[in-house]
């Protein structure tokens, strides 16, 4: 019962007491305790074990602290599973309708009966729901509107989700002395942002034995099929693992082919026959004989080499033109992670987030950064206690005193994420934006404004000399909220024509540039900045998702700025 897990459990209790119409100060509790126990370095299971007090954690009340104990120490929640009885858990796909609303959506289960998001677009389309007080037949084309997102949502999780379950599964098959290789494959392998399911390919002279260890995985809900080679299994929340038992001969050819994509395989394929051969996920086969005959398959380099071709990174594979830079020798040397050396956007306690200046910079040095940038919010963003212009300045007082005190070799920027006004603008004036080392340009609220307003306003913050870039460009929240209406091409060629960059966001919910939005940034030579948005020391460690997705989009680390040294990135903003 890992903190993840304990997490999940708390924030689905609230889901469904407040779907329930239960207090807002308990829903808030258990929501606060839980991310701060997804914050948290210490794993809860340990603390409780060695009698530790979890109360003494700012975040955690007594209630949170006892709900906690349940679920290490017996592994559910008996308040939950009351809730679940009295609940279909299938209601929370309502709650995932952009605008829809705790409230409403129980007014519609209540009411109308409905439980899935079927029932739900099936009474929109009989007008049903517009007879509903407070609803109306504006609220139900907003549901239907955002009926897309919410199946999504319901079909795919985070990369960065993914990946944690893919951790488990690598760790769990470590006791496993049958596996002789293991890999993962599918759009998990390739980066993509969401995941729809887990495709693992195991090299194994025992496939049973190894079919069987994973059904003791212990978030298994269901075994949904099993055959001689291969096993699916259900996990929590209904996520789908494929297990393939692949010959030690065919495993190169079983990646390439269930690693994909399908636009990328088409292509090796095409290619493949116009050579006289004929490539499957069994190996690559000489068909210029009376008999097709074996000639590769073991491993991935060998399949691609059969064609001349190199082993393509499997975040290029989308037949994006990958094939043709491997025909000019034009392949990029895809960024990593160990090539960042600064991190520019994070939160502190003086806004929003929950560590101070200096546990934050003591953080990012600890992950090996030379420099970062404090951006707190501006005050427009009221909500998280933005800042004004004296706030600010006394911040960046602050700062300056840290840096003089240090030996040089780490550097704090002072930094500020100003919004972009509703009406056009900065959140604070040019005379306090000039004192700042670092401006990022961010819209928070009317994101619901036509495509010219929106691309009005951000060319006119891109066009404001104290502007350095410009923060999630699109706003939008993966599985939860569409990008705003913009002119991309519009904004690239303002950010181009006033030599300004825009921010690649890490934060898995957003990865905002999306990925063919990096490959228009890069081919147009605009400098990316990868940053973790982070608001809690925990956050500056989705760096990863961001290079992930910049991987995707062809980065190398002369695309991105914070991967320069700091005495290279004071001089590309202007500081000696």
């Amino acid at each position: 019962m890992d903190n993840n897990k304990i997490a999940k459990s708390l924030e689905l209790m609230a889901d469904l007491m407040e779907f329930q119409g239960a207090n807002a100060f308990r829903l808030r509790a258990y929501r606060n305790g839980s991310r701060v126990i997804r914050d948290l370095p210490e794993q809860i299971a340990d603390m409780i074990a060695n009698d530790q007090d979890l109360t003494q954690i700012d975040g955690i009340g007594k209630s949170t602290a006892e709900k906690c104990k349940e679920l290490v120490e017996t592994g559910q929640l008996k308040k939950l599973e009351e809730i679940k009885a009295e609940v279909p858990e299938s209601v929370l796909g309502m709650l995932r309708v952009p605008n829809l609303g705790a409230k409403k959506a129980a007014k519609l289960f209540n009411e109308l009966n409905i439980e899935t998001l079927d029932q739900l677009k099936a009474a929109c389309e009989a007008g049903e729901v517009a007879k509903l007080d407070g609803f109306g037949e504006k609220t139900q084309q907003i549901i239907l509107d955002g009926l897309e997102i919410a199946a999504d949502a319901n079909k795919r999780i985070y990369w960065s989700e993914a990946d944690a379950i893919a951790n488990q599964l690598r760790e769990f098959f470590k006791s496993c002395k049958a596996v002789k290789r293991l890999e993962f494959a599918g759009s998990y392998r390739r980066g993509k942002e969401t995941v729809g399911d887990l495709d693992i390919l195991i090299d194994t002279d025992d496939g049973e034995t190894v079919m069987d260890h994973l059904t003791e995985f212990p978030d298994i809900t269901k075994v949904i099929a099993r055959g001689e080679t291969k096993i699916s299994v259900r996990l929590e929340q209904s996520f789908q693992v494929d297990l393939r038992v692949v010959p030690k001969k065919s495993f190169g050819a079983a990646l390439q082919y269930f690693t994909g994509s399908k636009e990328h395989n088409v292509e090796l394929r095409g290619r493949a026959k116009s050579a006289g051969l004929r490539i499957n996920e069994y190996g690559v086969y000489d068909t210029s004989g009376k008999k097709e005959k074996y000639i590769a398959g073991e491993t991935e380099a060998d399949v691609y080499a059969t064609l001349g071709l190199p082993e393509f990174a499997p975040e290029l594979r989308e037949q994006r033109g990958e094939f043709e830079m491997a025909e000019n020798d034009a392949l990029p040397d895809l960024i990593e992670l160990s090539h960042i050396r600064g991190d520019l956007h994070m939160h502190t306690t003086a806004t929003d987030g929950k560590y101070s200046i200096e546990e934050m910079a003591a953080a990012a040095k600890e992950r090996g950064l030379k420099y970062i940038a404090i951006t707190d919010h501006s005050k427009r963003v009221a909500m998280a206690n933005g800042l004004d212009g004296k706030r600010a300045k006394a911040q960046w007082k602050k700062i300056d005193e840290i840096n003089e005190q240090s030996d040089g070799k780490f550097w704090i920027f002072k930094g500020i994420e100003c919004d972009i006004l509703e009406a056009g603008g900065m959140d604070l004036s040019d005379k306090i934006l000039e004192q700042a080392d670092w401006v990022l340009a961010a819209i928070h609220y009317g994101q619901n404004q036509s495509r010219e307003q929106i691309t009005d306003r951000l060319i006119g913050a891109i066009e404001n000399p104290h502007v350095d870039a410009v923060a999630h460009p699109t706003g939008r929240l993966l599985n939860r909220r569409e990008p705003y209406e913009v002119d991309m091409s519009a904004v690239m060629s303002a950010v181009k024509e006033n030599n300004k960059i825009l921010e690649l966001n890490a934060n898995p919910a957003r990865l905002d540039l999306n990925d063919v939005h990096v490959a228009q940034a890069k081919a147009q030579k605009i400098p990316i900045v990868i940053n973790t948005d982070a608001h809690s020391i925990n956050g500056l460690d989705v760096m990863q998702y961001g290079i992930k997705q910049a991987r995707r989009g062809g980065l190398t680390k002369a695309d991105v700025v914070n991967c320069a040294t700091l005495a290279k990135f004071k001089k590309l903003i202007g500081i000696n």
